[in-house]
């Protein structure tokens, strides 16, 4: 599930979620944040905090 909103302030993150999960994988969380320029400290944690779904659940067995 995408995080539209901090769930502290209340800006709206969802469209910087695409970028993030891409470029995770090749830097670091804290300069990728900060490139997205994504300051606050409750937003930064509503990103590190969020957990890609689709890898955890495993779906094979749902019909």
């Amino acid at each position: 599930m995408i995080p539209m909103r901090c769930y502290s302030c209340g800006k709206p993150l969802s469209q910087y979620w695409e970028k993030y999960k891409a470029e995770i994988a090749e830097k670091s969380p804290k300069e990728v944040l900060d490139e997205l320029g994504i300051k606050r400290y409750c937003c930064r944690a509503v990103f590190l905090g969020t957990v890609d779904e689709d890898n955890i659940i495993n779906f094979s067995n749902m019909e």
